[in-house]
């Protein structure tokens, strides 16, 4: 189990961003550790296995490459896994799962992949013990990955289990929350360091349930992503519990009271209290303050500049932007003839008053402030009237992002050159 290839897959436009934060876990460097498209390769230890479950924030899951070979059909799939020693990660006595995803596979069925699969590792079982492992689809012990090209199978053993992106802290959410690893890259992507020097304060003005500040505010305590959750290598057969004990405790004499001033606010006090019971479960409620209060009233948390940090509502999730959006419901629904009811249930297509009033407000009141703002529309520093200095391609799920940030100065900002897109 010392030479092994880790495959950590992520969201698109955050490779290079958990490449470095893999080596910063590992150390491993050159020919170890290769950035791929949606992931990261690193050849590894299962301790490095263990530790990157443990201390990733970018990564979705952690995955064991078992096999590779090219295929051209069903019965080469099914002769792969049949090929696999399971019986050195697994007993028949546990339950598990085959997930299959493809890029431009000619393969007519995926189910039908998966189950051949499923059979190559019931027959191997059989064929050594007599008996096979039942398949348990909602919550089994282990999972197999098989992933297909248009010409290559690769089948791998998942040692986290459910996605990294469950810290284990998160109970309270509203409607779109962010999730975990795309607050982590935000953050990772503008550069904010609160061990380096007089860190500077980090705000999120749009805070929701609390998902940036707290990423923010574990970071600076150092407190390990994973610390609050079970994974799945420990129901593996190389599991060791004192290793795992040993990296845990090693992880938690790390633990620092934070230097950096993180703050959070949100329009809707329901949701600031969603936010500071998250806080709490994470570790991390005396290291980060929430308050509530409108995105276009709130003045600054602290008469240092710092960094903004947003994930601002747009679209359906205007009803919680504040006034503006208030406004700019209340007047699309009065010309449907409609009642208004209460903003988090609103619907308006385009936030561009509120955005705009934004704006206004940060150039009045926030200025020699970083903004970075992480949105769909690729349009949004025009309604906005503010001149991008950055902005970081990032995917939320299926949806393609930018990072936007908008270096802040009394006035218009407009003067600027446009910058390109970064990877």
């Amino acid at each position: 189990m010392n030479s092994l290839t880790l495959f950590l897959p992520c969201a698109a436009g955050v490779e290079d961003f958990l490449a470095h934060e893999v080596h910063g876990v590992t150390g491993l460097a050159g020919h170890d550790l290769l950035t791929g498209r949606g992931g990261v390769l690193a050849r590894a230890s299962w301790r490095h296995a263990l530790a990157l479950n443990l201390h990733s924030r970018l990564a979705q899951r952690v995955l064991v490459q078992l096999a590779e070979q090219p295929y051209r059909g069903e019965d080469d799939i099914y002769a792969l896994a049949e090929s696999i020693a399971w019986e050195i990660w697994f007993t028949p006595r546990q339950s598990f799962k085959v997930e299959v995803t493809a890029q431009h596979s000619p393969l007519k069925s995926l189910n039908f992949a998966a189950l051949r699969v499923k059979d190559g590792v019931a027959d191997r079982f059989r064929a050594r013990a007599g008996v096979r492992p039942d398949v348990q689809t909602q919550w089994p012990d282990v999972r197999i990955h098989l992933h297909l090209t248009s010409d290559h199978a690769t089948l791998y053993i998942d040692t986290s289990g459910e996605p990294l992106f469950k810290r284990g802290w998160r109970e309270d959410k509203g409607d779109a929350p962010l999730k975990e690893t795309l607050a982590a890259a935000m953050i990772a992507a503008s550069g904010w360091d609160p061990h380096g020097g007089e860190p500077l304060p980090l705000y999120d003005p749009c805070c929701g349930s609390g998902t940036v500040a707290i990423e923010a505010a574990q970071i600076a305590c150092r407190i390990a992503p994973g610390s609050r959750r079970r994974f799945a290598f420990e129901k593996l057969l190389p599991f060791q519990a004192h290793v795992w004990s040993a990296i845990k405790e090693e992880a938690a004499s790390a633990v620092v009271a934070s230097a950096a001033p993180i703050f959070g606010s949100d329009v809707s006090h329901r949701m600031v209290d969603f936010a500071e019971r998250n806080a709490e479960r994470a570790g991390v409620a005396s290291a980060v303050q929430l308050r509530g209060g409108d995105a276009l009233q709130r003045m600054p948390p602290t008469d240092q500049p710092g960094v903004m940090l947003l994930n601002p509502p747009y679209g359906e999730r205007i009803a919680a932007a504040g006034s503006a959006g208030r406004n700019a419901e209340e007047r699309a629904r009065t010309r449907m003839g409609e009642t208004v009811g209460g903003r988090e249930s609103a619907q308006v297509e385009d936030g561009g008053d509120f955005f705009a009033q934004l704006a206004t407000h940060w150039k009045k009141n926030y200025a020699g402030w970083q903004a970075w703002m992480l949105t769909p529309d690729l349009k949004l520093p025009g309604k906005m009237r503010l001149k991008e200095s950055r902005r970081v391609p990032l995917w939320n799920g299926p949806i393609e992002c930018r990072l936007f940030r908008f270096d802040l100065v009394a006035g218009s900002a407009r003067a600027r050159p446009a910058a390109s897109d970064a990877p």
